[in-house]
């Protein structure tokens, strides 16, 4: 790959598991020099440094994922095809390319962790909109995101549920990982470990703008600049491993044979062996998947009968609260209409009136 030209246009897609460092890598990118287009999502307790995203992107991946009941950390193997499905007549991609064309800014950066369902879609539109694509991928360990996802949103669950969350985001984690891997490949792209972005963003930012010719400028140790500040080390409030979360043991394998591979791209990210093992784990992945479900289909089966019960009454309810409108409503229109009773001075003037007209006559 040859070095862009100053009038090369170009976007750079920042995506991977949620609660893996994203925001710090497009902000870095940004503070660099990227542009992240506008309006952006506003910082939040969460993310108290800023989000990088433009609020356009994470509402247009938001609305076709919904459209293909597919969660950001979906962990079904099934969840790309159904997102496919929902870009196959290519109005999707339609509505990306204008969004693209009207970004007048040559070099920006796109963050969100929504977009890996979205990779060849994104592909497609930059060539289409002349730009060049560039993918950088932020790598944490699956422990690390399982607590930082139980510090953002899992305060009010109990034990229970806490322990089967555990389980299924490291499920999402692995098959978000595996979807992002593979659908980048072909593509300029880059691995980065948020530790190491923590821990010498000299360094990391510098191979990531290497490996992709981004001809940012870096500043050499010693130099001081805004990212010094920006990512400091009390960004990772979660500093967990295998040892402090509770996952099936052959989970934990594939996760763990993951994370080897993932780590060895970083510095190649096209390293054959490791895409090997990838593929593996994707194909055991979906074993486990498949055995999963079938030994959870009683469970299953019971949580439809459930959910049909849970309707069937809610109808019920309904049902009696639109019969009670209707019957009130029936003796207030019988209400409305009964005759009104004549009073003695209606009657006294309804019979002087007769009397007036039998004198007339």
């Amino acid at each position: 790959m040859s070095a862009p030209s100053p009038e090369t246009r170009l976007v750079v897609l920042v995506t991977g598991s949620m609660r893996s460092g994203t925001s710090s890598l497009a902000g870095s990118l940004s503070l660099l020099g990227l542009h992240v287009p506008q309006p952006e999502v506003p910082a939040a307790p969460r993310n108290p440094k800023g989000h990088f995203e433009s609020r356009w992107v994470i509402e247009f991946h938001k609305r076709h994922l919904l459209a293909a009941r597919v969660r950001p950390s979906d962990s079904s193997p099934q969840a790309q095809q159904r997102v496919d499905a929902v870009l196959a007549d290519g109005w999707v991609a339609d509505e990306l390319a204008a969004w693209l064309a009207e970004q007048h800014e040559p070099r920006i950066v796109v963050k969100d962790p929504h977009a890996h369902w979205f990779l060849a879609t994104w592909q497609q539109v930059a060539g289409r909109t002349g730009r060049d694509l560039r993918l950088v991928t932020p790598l944490r360990h699956p422990a690390e995101v399982v607590g930082s996802q139980e510090r953002t949103w899992g305060h009010r669950r109990d034990d229970a549920m806490r322990l089967m969350k555990e389980t299924s985001n490291v499920a999402g984690w692995l098959n978000v990982v595996l979807v992002t891997e593979r659908g980048g490949r072909g593509a300029p792209r880059a691995f980065s470990r948020y530790t190491d972005l923590l821990d010498d963003w000299r360094a990391t930012l510098g191979r990531v703008c290497d490996q992709l010719d981004l001809d940012l400028p870096v500043p050499g140790v010693g130099v001081t600049h805004v990212l010094d500040e920006f990512l400091d080390t009390g960004l990772r409030t979660s500093r967990l491993s295998f040892d402090d979360i509770r996952v099936p043991a052959r989970l934990q394998t594939l996760a763990a044979e993951a994370w080897t591979a993932l780590e060895t791209l970083v510095t190649a990210p096209d390293d054959a062996p490791a895409l090997a093992v990838l593929d593996r784990v994707r194909a055991d992945y979906d074993d486990l998947y498949a055995e999963s479900r079938a030994i959870a289909l009683d469970d299953r089966h019971h949580a439809a009968r459930v959910a049909s019960q849970e309707k069937a009454a809610r109808m019920r309810v309904r049902t009696r609260r639109l019969r009670a409108r209707l019957e009130q409503r029936d003796a207030e229109i019988e209400r409305l209409t009964r005759p009104v009773p004549e009073t003695p001075a209606a009657r006294a003037r309804r019979l002087a009136g007769r009397v007036v007209r039998r004198v007339m006559r």
